[in-house]
This record gives C-alpha cells, structure tokens and sequence, in this order.
C-alpha cells in the first residue's frame, strides 16, 4: 500500500512512518470494489477523500435520457479524485466514480484535512499543506485551460496551447496525442490536424510526431 501513497502528492515529503501515521490517527480505511461497482454516487454529500491505490475508476454523469459520459478516468497509484467537492460548503457531487477495474481505494475522512489532531502533530499540519498545494495547482491548470478554449478560433486556441508548453529554445513537447489533444480543445480530431497543418504550411510551426517546434516566434504571438 505504501509504494502507491508514496505517489501520492497528498503525502508528498513524508516517511513512510509518518505516513503510516497519518493513515493511524484519521482512521482511514482501504476499500476493494468490483469491476463496474459505485465508489459514490451522484448527489451524495463528500464525506471522504478517495485515493487510488489499484485498479483504475471512472468519474463519469449520466444525462436525463440515461446515456453515459466519463468525465474523467484515473489509473495511476496515488491519484485522488472527487477531491474538490469535499471543500464546497453543502454541496454534493455533481457526478459519480465507478470502479473501471477491480480497485482498491484509501478513503480518508474529511475532518482530518479540515483540522490539527489533538496531538498536533507535524504529519498532520504536513498533510494539510499537501492538500491546499494539490487544489492550487489544480486551479492553476483549470485558469490555464480556460484561457485556452476561450480563444475565438481554433488556431488562437492551438497557439496558446504551444505557447503555454512551449520550451526556451521554441520546442514543444505535448504529453498527449492527436486525439487526446482535440478532446482537451473540445474539437474534432480532423478539425484539429487540418489546422495543425495549415500552421505548418503558413510557416508558425514545424511537426515532428509529438514535437513541435516554433519557427514563426512573433507570429505566434500575434495569435495570442
């Protein structure tokens, strides 16, 4: 269990001790679920933090006719998710997690990332520093995206997306394919490579599989 916590950026720069601590002191629990088995369901109240230890677990809402959209699908060892529900005063989830893959989740109480133990210990304040750490960032990346897909036409978005990942020397190096790439965009994928193209032939970019380097840097920016 401690290989994938120690993954885990909610207990980033802690030992395996005080980690074990942690775990001793909320009283968290491991819960293993079957394949397609309900983790929490729409409009429960977050009572939990759920960390993933195995297996993988689908973040998904289902629309008024019935059909399924994931949302989002979590396969590594120490990922958290339904996370930012549990700081929203009387609110409940707005989607439902369903175990993709037998899974084994830590589930940890909601108090102990709200407030100190009685012992106070240096662990626990450790913890909640962790956690504020991860839904910054996770705003960050949010506000990041945002002002992307609020761009006015796809290549505006395309080029704040380069900009963005963009290395000193002008190469960019995404961490997602086509298809992941058009999904994060929220456009088709033949949309996305005729656009991609139509950049590399007006001279903005150079393709290289995954790599893109930058040859137009002021024409870029132009777009921005």
């Amino acid at each position: 269990m401690l290989e994938g916590l120690n993954k885990c950026p909610l207990f980033a720069g802690m030992s395996e001790g005080e980690i074990k601590s942690c775990l001793m002191c909320s009283g968290a629990e491991i819960v293993r679920y079957e394949k397609d088995q309900i983790i929490f369901f729409q409009q429960d109240v977050p009572s939990k933090l759920y960390v993933l230890l195995e297996g993988s677990v689908a973040v998904c809402c289902d629309s008024a006719s019935g059909r399924r959209t994931i949302l989002a699908t979590f396969t590594e060892p120490g990922e958290l998710f339904g996370e930012v529900f549990l700081f929203l005063d009387n609110m409940t989830y707005d989607n439902y997690a369903q175990a993709a893959t037998p899974a084994k989740v830590l589930q940890m109480p909601k108090w102990f990332l709200y407030q100190n133990c009685e012992k106070h210990c240096a662990f626990h304040t450790k913890l909640i520093s962790n956690m504020l750490s991860i839904l910054s960032q996770k705003a960050y990346y949010l506000n990041q995206k945002l002002q992307i897909i609020s761009g006015s036409t796809l290549r505006q978005k395309i080029a704040r997306v380069l900009a963005q990942n963009a290395a000193p020397d002008g190469t960019v190096r995404l961490g997602m394919n086509r298809e992941e790439m058009a999904d994060y965009l929220n456009v088709a994928r033949p949309s996305l490579s005729r656009e991609l193209m139509k950049m590399q032939q007006d001279g903005l970019i150079r393709i290289s599989g995954r790599s893109i380097a930058i040859e137009d840097a002021e024409g870029l920016q132009e777009l921005l």
